[in-house]
């Protein structure tokens, strides 16, 4: 089903064209804008290339969804182009959060920007979260210790890159590396990239362009799964001792040479 003929007219009527103006700003003519509109003719590639450059809206967003409906959705900026982002409410109004469960979110790369995708993923409420667009994502591996394989962090959308703040920790959704957990460096006006690094010192530090960053979640809270075992909060504690004396070791080393 394509909704392009409403979505012509929607566009139209947000940037307050008439059907001549709005021709003569794609460089159709009054009567296409018409047809389309009605629903008698379908505009060509061409015709909807030059739509999505002017509307900065991807072609298959304008030709699957019905843009009407986003006055419960909101728009961001990816490159240059805007995607549907859409905001789950309840029926008392209150922000869903999307859940990425860890069988799923290895397609996430491939998903995050498909409307269909993301309102297929289950749902749930904490009304104690901050303002702003929240989603949760699977943990996996001890890179982040004491974050125990098979949590979830829940991590506030990030539009702006400039709110990007060194020595917290993001969800980062990546081009070559897929979803990560890192604590990050913001490197962007010194050499337009991100510096993530693991808790767990076990893991090295590595630097990502900032332009390979998809998406990126900022810490809010954490979910475990299960309970951690006397063993295992002993086992953190004594990693985070020692990861902590290797960096005054390394400082101590500094100010020896």
């Amino acid at each position: 089903m394509s909704f392009i003929q409403n979505n012509i007219q929607f566009i139209r009527n947000q940037k307050g064209l008439s059907q001549a103006q709005f021709a003569a700003v794609l460089d159709w003519s009054k009567s296409q804008v018409g047809a389309y509109e009605e629903g008698r003719s379908f505009p060509s590639i061409d015709k909807l290339i030059k739509l999505s450059d002017y509307a900065k809206i991807p072609i298959d967003i304008l030709v699957r969804n019905d843009l009407r409906k986003s006055g419960t959705s909101s728009f961001i900026e990816v490159g240059n182009q805007r995607v549907l982002f859409p905001i789950l409410v309840d029926p008392d109004n209150e922000n869903l959060i999307e859940v990425v469960p860890v069988k799923a979110s290895a397609g996430y790369l491939s998903g995050y920007d498909d409307p269909e995708y993301i309102e297929q993923l289950q749902k749930i409420k904490l009304p104690f979260l901050p303002t702003g667009k929240h989603r949760a994502f699977p943990i996996k591996g001890d890179s982040m210790l004491p974050m125990k394989d098979g949590s979830f962090v829940i991590g506030r959308f990030i539009e702006d890159r400039q709110e990007i703040k060194t020595g917290k920790t993001y969800v980062l959704l990546t081009l070559n590396d897929g979803m990560v957990y890192k604590r990050v460096m913001n490197n962007i006006d010194f050499n337009n990239s991100l510096l993530l690094m693991s808790d767990n010192k076990m893991y090295h530090d590595y630097s990502i362009p900032i332009d390979e960053v998809l998406e990126l979640w900022e810490f809010t809270c954490s979910i475990n799964t299960q309970e951690y075992s006397e063993e295992e909060l002993k086992l953190s504690s004594i990693i985070t001792m020692f990861n902590e004396l290797g960096v005054e070791l390394k400082a101590l080393e500094k100010s020896i040479k």
